[in-house]
């Protein structure tokens, strides 16, 4: 089992960045393909990103596509979500979850972590 915690969130002014970080306990981290997804009120989660256990591969939503920016590095346990030009319509609660199968944007998670606010203000 996988135990994810996400940091880094908190509120940003539109055309700002925030970068989240999402650590993973164990020592297989490099086998878990990682994703990134958001849930604004009163709508539905959203993929946002995915990355291969190596990093070789992602995928993003057309939504931050050449916004946001997912890396990982293996050696610390961790995976990242860079968002940069924010704009209001990213507030939400931002989720990181692991799987053990990459997907592309078809990702899906069986791991998550706690999730952690992003407010944009206008």
């Amino acid at each position: 089992q996988v135990q994810l915690v996400e940091s880094g969130g908190g509120l940003a002014q539109a055309g700002g960045s925030l970068r989240l970080s999402c650590a993973a306990s164990g020592r297989t981290f490099s086998l878990y393909a990682m994703g990134w997804f958001r849930q604004a009120p009163g709508k539905e989660r959203e993929f946002l990103a995915a990355i291969s256990g190596s990093g070789g591969s992602t995928d993003y939503a057309d939504s931050v596509k050449g916004r946001f920016t997912i890396s990982r590095d293996n050696t610390k346990n961790t995976v990242f979500l860079q968002m940069n030009s924010l704009i209001p319509v990213d507030t939400a609660v931002y989720y990181c979850a692991a799987s053990r199968i990459y997907r592309g944007r078809y990702y899906s998670g069986d791991y998550w972590g706690q999730g952690t606010q992003v407010t944009v203000s206008s």
